[in-house]
Formats: structure tokens, sequence, C-alpha cells
């Protein structure tokens, strides 16, 4: 018998070596990592503030995005017209769309949101919020990511010197209509940080295809769009996109910890790998959960796990033998 997850999560961390995934920009000719504050508890047991490097949750959800988005093309899976060109406004881009909110008279939430998830995969999986003709229609992510953070004793980042080589530094640089150009020898600064990074993030699988305002399911292939689902969050560890990678591709060196599946009505649960006893946490709350649910089996299961391989086969098994969870589906709103 096939299990229904109701929910998946992952608290895992990464070694990656010499990588500049996300940066806040430029100023002159250095550029900017990102960094960000953290409280977490040192050796003590106190309070302790860092500056560290990071990666923005919204970098890692676009990489995810961008992998469902090749898989939902490969497999005909239902795009509206702009998430077919992966155009980040999604359907308040699709000019179908557009035009059906202006003949439609006054349509409520309920139909819009039915009619999202209906038409569009990604706008069904990866949320959007419909402001077009004054309505304000809102649907949550199914997918929820947080910032992958740097451990703040196993992170660092340096500044590195570049320059442009040009064979002979004598001749002035103009481009071919004797301007001024891009053509002399550029002098630059970019970073490169490596570390230990902690990695949060969580899938509300029982919602896909669910309309949370009707609170009723919309007639979809459930199953596919969730296995299209757990498949680009693999590929999202396996190909971590983001800035810099033609020359600065990160060295994914260790990849470890915990997959927690939720098979009845309770959270997969999930805590910080700031924290050095993440696993045991986990653990611990799983017990509670199960013990709370007497007699329903195990409802929660944490998979534990210490290379991207184990990893990867965690999210194989998941796909090959696990469905989506059917909520019991209350009267239309």
């Amino acid at each position: 018998m096939t299990r229904q997850v109701y929910a998946i999560s992952v608290s895992a961390r990464a070694l990656l070596n010499l990588h500049s995934l996300n940066n806040e920009g430029g100023e002159g000719n250095q550029i900017q990592t990102r960094m960000v504050d953290i409280v977490y508890y040192n050796q003590d047991g106190q309070p302790t503030l860092a500056n560290v490097n990071a990666i923005s949750g919204d970098m890692f959800k676009h990489i995810q995005a961008e992998h469902l988005h090749r898989i939902a093309v490969e497999r005909g899976l239902p795009l509206c017209t702009a998430c077919q060109r992966f155009d980040a406004n999604r359907m308040s881009a699709d000019p179908e769309f557009r035009e059906w909110v202006k003949t439609t008279p006054k349509p409520t939430q309920v139909q819009v949101i039915d009619r999202l998830i209906d038409r569009c995969t990604i706008d069904d999986l990866e949320g959007n919020l419909i402001t077009e003709g004054n309505l304000s229609a809102p649907r949550k992510s199914v997918v929820e990511f947080g910032w992958v953070v740097g451990l703040p004793q196993a992170t660092t980042s340096e500044e590195y010197f570049h320059v442009k080589y040009v064979p002979d530094r004598r001749e002035k640089p103009t481009d071919k209509d004797g301007r001024e150009g891009n053509l002399g020898q550029a002098i630059f600064h970019r970073p490169a940080s490596s570390g230990v990074y902690a990695i949060v993030c969580n899938l509300e699988t029982a919602r896909i295809g669910y309309n949370d305002i009707s609170q009723q399911y919309a007639a979809v292939d459930r199953q596919a769009r969730y296995t299209a689902l757990l498949q680009s969050l693999l590929y999202s560890f396996i190909e971590m996109n983001g800035a810099m990678r033609n020359t600065q591709l990160p060295h994914l060196t260790a990849f470890n910890g915990v997959v927690s599946v939720s098979y009845g009505i309770a959270p997969a649960p999930t805590v910080s790998p700031l924290n050095p006893e993440f696993v045991g946490e986990i653990q611990g709350v799983r017990d509670t959960l199960n013990a709370l649910h007497q007699g329903d089996g195990a409802t929660i299961e944490v998979r534990e796990f210490h290379s991207l391989a184990e990893f990867a086969d965690i999210f194989g098994d998941l796909i090959a033998n696990t469905a989506p969870f059917s909520l019991q589906v209350g009267a239309p709103a």
C-alpha cells in the first residue's frame, strides 16, 4: 500500500568551499558578498551575536523553481503562458488570465485560486499573489526555504584580487570604432566563502492542488505534481545554482542531516542545524508526536543521511513509493 505524505522537512549541513553563490551587489570594482547577523549559543551556553555569510532563501527557491519548470515542460504538466517562459510574475503576466479577470463579473477569491491551481503547476506549488483587477487573492507556496546560513565557528569569507589579462598593456583600451571601451586591463575584487552551512526547508505536500479558501481539491494530477516537486528539490541540492559559477563552481564536500516525513496530520519536525544537537532534537520531537498518535502507526519518520548519495536515495524512495496526503475537504466557502 502506497503511504500518503502530509509534509516533508529537510534539516541539513552542507560543507561548501570557495563559492560566491549570493552577493549583495557591486560597488566600484568590488563585489560585496551577502552577510547576515545571527544569534547562536557559544561553547559556554551564552547567546552570542555573529556576522556570517549566507545564501538567501529566495535564491534557493529560485533554484528549485527553475528545476521544477524544466521538469514540468519535459513532462507536459500544465503551465500558464507566463510560466512556460519562466516569467517571474507567473500567472499575473498571463494575457489569457488577465483577460479572464477583466471579463468575469466580480470573480471571487475561490474562483481565482481555482483557476490558478487548475491552469498552472508552478503557480500551484510555488505560490502567488493575484492583484489584477483590484483583487487580492493569495496562493501560499507549498515549498518553503529558510536562509542557508554559515555556522559562525566554521565559515569564512575573503576578498580576492583579479585582473583581466591583456597581451599588450601598452595599447590604449578602445573598441573597433575608436571609442574607449571595456578592452583594457580591468582590476577587480571578488569574494569567495567557505564553510559549513545550515539548511532548512519544508514541503506541505498535502496542499498540492488544494484551495485553502474553499477547502477543496482541484481536479488535477496531484501525483504528477508531487513527483515533480520532490525531484526539483533533490536537483536543487545536486546542482546549487547562483552567481559566479563560471569560475567559482562550489566545492560541495559534505552533506548530512535528516529528512523528516509526516504520514498523518502532524508537522514534519525541523530544527535548525545551527544547533549542534539538531538531529537528536528532531528525533525527540518524532518520538513525542508518535506517542500522541498511538494506534495510527508511525506518523513521523526521521531518516538520517551522511552524504549526498544517501540523501538522493531517500528522495528516490519517496518519489517511487509515496503519494501526497489527501485532506478531508470541507464545504465550499
